[in-house]
């Protein structure tokens, strides 16, 4: 079967509810959840099929920069999916609808640059899951930073919007980004564990600029959450220090891959 149904269905299913929720939000309506998951959940089940016949590779896992960054967009757009049913987070879905949109869309249609397919032995398909929830995680705890930054500055000038007006308490926020910290340092400290396990060399010419900006986005956030912890970061503090890690990470993994595939062609 080829990718392009399941991905353009996907795409527009991911811009309908993108479309629906900020409508909804600019008109001060809340908009109706239980509709806004289900798009999202058929969505993300035409996203994954698209992305298993993409990967899918007689000699392992065709990851390349455009599919790794579709797989971590399905990674984080389900994990918010599965977190509203506990946790008031719908509110970050104006924001993953239109990255899955765009990343499925890329995936489709981006030409891809020279890749080795990954050989899928059990220790690094768990070195990859482990690093794309990490990013996942904490690509969710960016847009929650950002959502926090835009309602402290609305607050501060007394003028909430529809979309703020809709928004938990800033104190919530600020305790489901935290939430959301500690949790993707877990998964990238285990990641970065399971790749010393499992990977012969991480110090390898192709992977050590990977391995030392993984390691320093894991400095900066354990020095953000210690400063949370005994300082009691709050935030513009605490949401420069998220992102700066979260570009570190980024940096490692996409800007390696797109340095190796259409630059070195390695």
């Amino acid at each position: 079967m080829h990718p392009l149904l399941p991905s353009l269905v996907a795409i527009c299913l991911y811009a309908g509810a993108a479309a629906y929720q900020g409508l909804s939000l600019k008109q001060g309506k809340r908009p109706n959840t239980r509709l806004l998951k289900m798009l999202g959940v058929i969505a993300l089940c035409f996203h994954g099929g698209s992305l298993y016949i993409q990967m899918h590779h007689p000699a392992g896992l065709a990851l390349d920069l455009f599919n790794a960054g579709s797989l971590i967009a399905f990674a984080v757009i389900a994990i918010t999916l599965l977190a509203c049913s506990r946790i008031p987070v719908e509110n970050l879905l104006l924001f993953l609808y239109p990255l899955g949109c765009v990343t499925v869309l890329f995936a489709q249609f981006m030409p891809s640059g020279t890749i080795q397919p990954i050989d899928e032995e059990p220790g690094i398909i768990a070195h990859i899951l482990l690093s794309i929830l990490a990013y996942g995680m904490l690509t969710i705890a960016v847009f929650q930073s950002l959502l926090v930054l835009m309602q402290d500055h609305q607050l501060k000038h007394k003028h909430p919007t529809g979309l703020i007006k809709n928004f938990p308490p800033l104190q919530t926020m600020e305790s489901l980004l935290f939430g959301f910290l500690w949790a993707g340092m877990g998964m990238l400290s285990l990641a970065l564990i399971s790749g010393a396990l499992f990977i012969d060399n991480l110090f390898a010419q192709h992977l050590v600029h990977k391995t030392i900006l993984s390691c320093f986005a894991w400095v900066v956030f354990a020095v953000l959450l210690w400063g949370r912890h005994q300082l009691g970061w709050r935030g513009h503090k605490a949401i420069r220090w998220t992102l700066a890690g979260f570009c570190l990470l980024m940096l490692a993994y996409f800007g390696s891959k797109l340095v190796r595939e259409f630059i070195l062609h390695i």
